[in-house]
């Protein structure tokens, strides 16, 4: 029987330890995709507990509190203590088998805190009695973090009408050892259907020093925003929508219906395409001309739960997958931004493991010169960056793509210790890899093997997204 969670931790065979040990292991961590704080990193924050590091704003660990029956008090509640929730998420982690989070969980527990008790009811208090010890040394530091896990560059997730004030600081103090960039995330923008929207484009018009009242006004808008993030170092941006259409409107079209949005009127489905559709494609040509990259996560329904979204808002756990896929869609947006030469790099992440070889199908019908893989499968997203999760994607892109252009993984994360995914991950790639080698069906031609690893791990990103380091 193999010791838990040791150094061959997920590692079958010698050629995988070997991988894992002497090429992937200590390769820097390209973070291209996180929703960390950048004012956290700019103050340096510390943080008083292991509760506030690990649930402060989990939502994947809220998910499985509640999931064992806890009463929402006492995981996301005021009234209870940190002791409390901590205890409250060791019952429910401790039961959890097979889940990524147990893995994540004790990967984080043994590589900031060098704890390799497993984590139990029965072991709780000792584990965050030990763990808020250690988080008071000088290197537990938010910026003491980044720089323990090797991280050189952070994109976090920024609104176009942010003023960044965070990213200026850290560029201007040069504290941290990772370069921290912001990425443009337009969904308010995009979202003419939801609630806010004519409220949104008052504040993004008075960001980008323009009246919104027309289509075209709000390509300007973007477009001076879009200069504005290029200047901070932006090299990404991320788009979430349930899913991806294509349709076609002229412009006295669009402007009316942009015109009924900013009088709260309801916009109908086709008015909310053609609408998406003439921003994604103006923005994808600035992205294009700027070299950079478009991320597009889609397939999944958000905030679910009606009652608990009024209690605790978005982003708080109470999330899916979408049914169904949008490949006619998705297809046609791609052709449609390649047909005109403005088909930039381009991310896709679908919520559901079943779009897998869909979208290994699509990238093919749409790469070019511009970079190797211009048209990428995002990392394992959200309900899939599972164990058997990352192992069926990379067996799908290995079976349809080039397996040795994919831009390894990300923490999609809020968590300053989510980190230990690349970990993760990268034990899961050299263990697949092993596997084939030692199965006669790839050569065991070890220095292009580590070579193919380590580009994966952080040369692939580095080379696609062209950031500075």
């Amino acid at each position: 029987m193999k010791k838990f969670m040791d150094e061959d931790f997920l590692l079958e065979t010698e050629t995988a330890k070997r991988l894992f040990q002497d090429y992937a292991k200590d390769m820097p961590i390209i973070d291209y995709h996180c929703h960390i704080s950048p004012q956290e990193i700019a103050e340096d924050h510390r943080f008083g507990s292991i509760t506030e590091a690990w649930l402060g704003g989990d939502h994947y660990k809220w998910r499985l509190i509640r999931s064992n029956g806890t009463p929402e008090e006492k995981i996301t509640g005021k009234n209870s203590s940190d002791l409390e929730k901590f205890v409250e998420y060791a019952k429910a982690l401790s039961k959890a088998v097979g889940n990524p989070l147990y893995h994540w969980s004790h990967l984080e527990l043994q590589r900031y805190f060098g704890c390799t008790t497993p984590l139990s009811e029965k072991t709780a208090q000792q584990i965050f009695d030990f763990c808020n010890e250690k988080l008071k040394q000088p290197d537990m530091s938010v910026q003491g973090l980044i720089k323990k896990s090797n991280v050189k560059v952070i994109c976090t997730t920024d609104d176009p009408a942010d003023d960044l004030k965070w990213h200026k600081k850290l560029q201007e103090e040069q504290s941290c050892s990772a370069k921290v960039y912001p990425a443009m995330r337009p969904d308010k923008a995009l979202n003419i259907d939801k609630p806010g929207f004519a409220d949104y484009m008052a504040v993004l018009g008075q960001a980008a020093g323009v009246s919104i009242w027309t289509m075209q006004d709000v390509r300007t808008a973007m477009g001076n925003r879009i200069a504005f993030f290029e200047t901070m170092g932006c090299r990404a941006t991320d788009h979430a929508l349930e899913y991806v259409c294509c349709r076609e409107a002229d412009e006295k079209t669009l402007d009316a219906i942009v015109d009924k949005a900013l009088r709260h009127e309801s916009i109908s489905i086709e008015e909310m395409e053609a609408y998406k559709t003439a921003l994604l494609t103006y923005l994808a040509g600035e992205y294009a001309k700027r070299g950079w990259v478009m991320q597009i996560h889609y397939a999944t329904l958000r905030d679910n739960n009606t009652q608990m979204f009024k209690k605790l808002g978005p982003d708080t756990g109470f999330d899916c997958i979408a049914e169904g896929n949008c490949g006619r869609g998705l297809v046609a947006f791609l052709d449609h931004l390649n047909e005109r030469g403005i088909l930039p790099r381009t991310v896709l992440y679908s919520g559901t493991p079943a779009d897998n070889t869909m979208i290994g199908t699509i990238i093919g019908s749409f790469q070019g010169t511009e970079a190797c893989g211009k048209i990428q499968q995002g990392a394992p997203w959200w309900f899939n960056d599972t164990k058997q999760g990352m192992i069926d994607q990379l067996t799908s892109i290995a079976n349809l793509s080039v397996f040795g252009n994919i831009l390894g993984m990300l923490t999609d994360s809020r968590s300053f210790l989510s980190y230990a995914r690349h970990e993760y991950y990268r034990r899961i790639l050299c263990n697949w890899i092993g596997n084939l080698v030692e199965n006669g069906e790839y050569p065991a031609d070890m220095e292009f093997l580590g070579q193919l690893v380590q580009n994966i791990c952080f040369n692939n990103a580095a080379a696609y997204f062209q950031f500075k380091m």
